[in-house]
């Protein structure tokens, strides 16, 4: 039992209730995904959510003037905003979605890091990173 202000324990069953794939088994036993540095795993409600969207609403968003559009930036702006009440980000505007943390990765170490490096500064990595958290700061530190 938690104690006052103590979070509950997690419930590793119903978390993974929540990701149909994981209902499978390997080798007679509960499949065990741990290659979440190359994909994630979905959930029943992102599956749900991006169904709905292909199905309902799909359009380019910010640049389309028709209802479909409107109803997709609006939908993407809300996930900003969630993900920046979340996350406690000030502003929903500071939330950049990419495509994985590869690309985030690259994006904050050439937006952000390559203009403030000096000659004689030094990036540190640990030696357990992942490869896509190794290599952008290699090729900033050899230009």
């Amino acid at each position: 039992m938690s104690g006052a202000g103590s979070p509950a324990p997690l419930d590793v069953a119903a978390v993974r209730a929540q990701f149909p794939i994981l209902g499978q088994r390997v080798h007679t036993r509960p499949l065990t995904y741990l290659d979440s540095a190359a994909t994630t795993q979905k959930p029943q409600a992102v599956l749900d959510a991006v169904q709905h969207h292909y199905a309902a609403d799909n359009a380019n968003i910010h640049r389309a003037v028709y209802q479909l559009g409107e109803r997709a930036t609006q939908a993407y702006e809300h996930a900003r905003e969630q993900v920046a009440a979340f996350l406690g980000a000030p502003e929903a505007r500071e939330v950049i979605f990419t495509r994985g943390a590869t690309e985030a990765l690259n994006l904050v170490a050439h937006s952000f890091l390559k203009p403030r490096l000096r000659p004689g500064d030094v990036v540190l990595v640990g030696a357990l990173e992942h490869h896509a958290n190794i290599v952008p700061w290699q090729l900033i530190g050899a230009r």
